[in-house]
């Protein structure tokens, strides 16, 4: 299973700002859409392997992870 999340992108003057929409905190600015996409994929995947990351360290030790739909 492939997630889709939704880049939500707009022009501000010489800038292009954006976010994705499904994970609070993941934004950031560029000057060129093309660099803000990059821009968001690099950031929402360290995001994910934080939050990854984070989970496992609450788990304390033995735990199970499951894909899940």
């Amino acid at each position: 299973m492939k997630n889709v999340y939704t880049a939500v992108i707009k022009q501000d003057g010489d800038w292009w700002i954006g976010w994705i929409e499904e994970v609070p905190g993941v934004n950031c600015q560029e000057a060129s859409r093309d660099e803000l996409l990059e821009s968001l994929k690099v950031t929402l995947q360290e995001a994910l392997e934080f939050n990854k990351q984070d989970a496992i360290a609450a788990a304390e030790g033995s735990y199970t992870a499951r894909g899940i739909k």
